[in-house]
């Protein structure tokens, strides 16, 4: 049976303050890392916010275009429509005309009707 000397104490304390400093420096990267993605997480929060705030600027521009758009064609219509409505009295050169077309109608209407 091979015996062993047990390690030196020097080695052994050697030893044991390498594993505690490598458990340190992965504390420190685990806390680093941590941090690092919280400020990922901030980062892409603000970002969002910032997107979040250009979409609406965005949209409420977009919509006043189009309620301006919208209204001034509403007027263009009302305007149209109380244009039809009004009545337009006839100067005597268009009575004459008016006349003269009713006349050369009547004369085809009852030209057609009695042949």
């Amino acid at each position: 049976m091979v015996t062993t000397d047990p390690a030196p104490p020097d080695a052994v304390d050697a030893a044991i303050a390498r594993v505690l400093d490598a458990e340190r420096a992965a504390g420190d990267a685990v806390a680093q890392a941590g941090e690092t993605a919280a400020a990922m997480t901030e980062d892409a929060r603000a970002a969002a916010r910032a997107l979040a705030t250009r979409t609406e600027r965005r949209i409420r521009s977009i919509r006043a275009a189009f309620e301006a758009r919208t209204a001034a064609e509403v007027a263009a219509l009302d305007a149209a429509a109380t244009d039809a409505g009004a009545q337009h009295a006839l100067t005597p050169e268009e009575r004459a005309r008016l006349d003269a077309a009713v006349a050369i109608l009547a004369a085809e209407l009852t030209r057609q009707a009695t042949a």
